[in-house]
């Protein structure tokens, strides 16, 4: 097992040190071109996006992207991406600006080197991503789970938990844990190749309709094992444009505020742009917890430019398990980590949005 863990750390590894091998499945560079018509901003930028109902799925059903860019003369191009592996790859090609991921793979961004910055929690994982197994096993917790075969993306905050589920049931040399992505999963799932699977919605909700939940993320958190979707910007556009990177997160909190005031409305927009039943949207979107800018500032959280948060802290402990499990080579100080997350332009968009 521990063979096979370092193999594919290594294809991950390499996967970052190619980029000319890799790309997000189009010919779209990084903004880099000024717009003609206004040179103090660029002329598109490209969004790497996970499609999971969140506040960046509002702002694009809702248009509130075009009041903080296309009104400006800016293009928004969105490149939905299965899981932040991808991302990252795209990064490294520099064919995206921003891009939204599981917090491990932003530990992953870092620990490889890539030039970006954290500046945004989309939201804070809970029943979203779980561990589940198929209704007609006997199994019934986590240790039943030995000699079974476990699918979950490799890498991301699925995978994250699930290897500290198995190893605080004292299995992780007793399962075969294997790297798929979630639409993967669910045809493994269907053909009866996986016993059980690690993963978020929406694939989570297709394998429950045969399955059950072992263990979820939310008590996963409650064990100490925080997860969280985040976004990430490159560098180099954070320096060149660092308004155009307030005004997104000014964007990304209408779209969170607009389910924080009414979840029914929220759910109801995020099910016709995911195209899913509104109520599956709404169970969905429960699974997880919305914070308001001021909330992402405290010292629990991101804490402010003056200060880092805690979060700081649980990303280097996510540096520090990866490591330990032979998926990364390098862990980053915990100073690093803290000068990893900006909140600075969380600031800036508070002002904005005053």
């Amino acid at each position: 097992m521990r063979k096979i863990k370092k193999t594919i750390a290594s294809i991950i590894l390499l996967a970052f040190l190619a980029p000319s091998l890799v790309g997000c499945g189009n010919k779209l560079s990084a903004s880099g071109q000024e717009n003609g018509s206004n040179p103090s901003v660029p002329k598109q930028i490209n969004f790497g996006i996970l499609r999971v109902p969140n506040d960046e799925a509002i702002a694009i059903s809702q248009k509130i992207f075009d009041k903080y860019f296309t009104e400006k003369g800016i293009k928004c191009n969105f490149i939905v991406f299965d899981s932040g592996v991808e991302a990252n790859k795209a990064f490294a090609s520099g064919s995206i600006d921003f891009a939204s991921m599981g917090h491990t793979n932003a530990v992953v961004a870092l620990s490889t080197g890539l030039d970006v910055e954290l500046i945004w929690i989309h939201e804070v994982l809970g029943e979203i991503e779980a561990l589940a197994v198929k209704e007609s096993s006997n199994v019934n917790s986590i240790e039943e789970l030995a000699g079974k075969k476990i699918a979950t993306p490799f890498a991301s905050t699925s995978h994250y938990s699930l290897l500290n589920a198995i190893k605080n049931a004292g299995i992780e040399d007793k399962v075969e844990l294997l790297d798929m992505q979630t639409a993967d999963i669910v045809a493994a799932w269907e053909r009866g190749d996986i016993e059980a699977a690690y993963t978020w919605q929406p694939s989570l909700g297709k394998i429950l309709k045969d399955g059950k939940v072992i263990i979820n993320s939310e008590e996963m958190a409650n064990q100490g094992y925080v997860t969280a979707n985040v976004k990430l910007v490159r560098k180099k556009f954070a320096e060149q444009y660092p308004d155009l990177v307030a005004s997104l997160i000014a964007c990304l909190a209408e779209g969170s505020m607009i389910y924080r005031q009414d979840s029914n409305e929220g759910a109801n927009i995020v099910a016709k742009e995911l195209e899913i039943e509104p109520q599956d949207a709404l169970e969905q979107m429960k699974g997880s917890i919305w914070l308001s800018p001021e909330e992402k500032l405290k010292e629990q959280y991101l804490g402010n430019s003056d200060s880092a948060g805690k979060f700081a802290a649980v990303m280097k402990d996510t540096a520090d398990f990866l490591a330990k499990q032979g998926f990364l080579n390098k862990v980053p100080s915990q100073e690093e980590f803290s000068k990893f997350i900006n909140s600075s332009y969380i600031e800036e968009a508070i002002k904005i949005l005053k």
